[in-house]
């Protein structure tokens, strides 16, 4: 069913919670970095994306968690949020 949410529901016996790479990039320093300059407190390799693998019990939460680490008022930017494939 479209625009359902499913909960992941770890094997009996376990806790596994499923696990979702976050791409993430800070838009502050990729300006930085395109007019030559540096920012203050994050190093340059900020302007790409960093991959991020962060626990949740599903996409939504994921995004929210890495929102709350990577804050878009600090210049961040969640590009993608995907399952994690082993």
């Amino acid at each position: 069913m479209l625009g359902t949410l499913v909960k992941y529901v770890p094997p009996l016996g376990t806790s596994e919670m499923p696990r979702f790479e976050v791409a993430v990039y800070n838009q502050s320093v990729r300006d930085k970095v395109k007019a030559g300059e540096r920012h203050r407190e994050l190093n340059d390799d900020w302007a790409d994306v960093h991959y991020v693998e962060i626990e949740a019990d599903d996409a939504a939460t994921a995004r929210r968690k890495a929102e709350v680490k990577y804050p878009r008022s600090r210049g961040f930017v969640i590009e993608d949020v995907s399952a994690h494939r082993f």
